[in-house]
């Protein structure tokens, strides 16, 4: 019985075949524009933010706290940060 043995990836005769992609050249680049040309109406980014906009930080936490607002599944940062916001509002008040 014949065994077939499966291909593993490509050879570079394969590579140079591609036709539908081919390499650019020096003129290709000259004449290439950036994308926010090309496509101007598409959106960049996450866009605006819900105000009040928050800044990003790097936290140490200690591991007690955080397993407990991760204990409660997804949007643990933000109930970090609702806790916080009490706790200010409170020393201010």
């Amino acid at each position: 019985m014949k065994r077939t043995v499966a291909k593993k990836g490509y050879t570079a005769k394969d590579i140079r075949a591609v036709s539908d992609n081919p390499e650019w050249t020096k003129n290709d680049f000259a004449k290439a524009k950036p994308f926010n040309e090309v496509f101007p109406a598409m959106r960049k980014g996450r866009g605006p933010n819900k105000a009040p906009t928050k800044t990003s930080v790097t936290l140490r936490l200690s591991p007690a706290v955080l397993e407990h607002f991760k204990a409660a599944g997804p949007g643990w940062q933000s109930r970090i940060d609702k806790a916080l916001v009490g706790i200010v509002k409170r020393k201010a008040g």
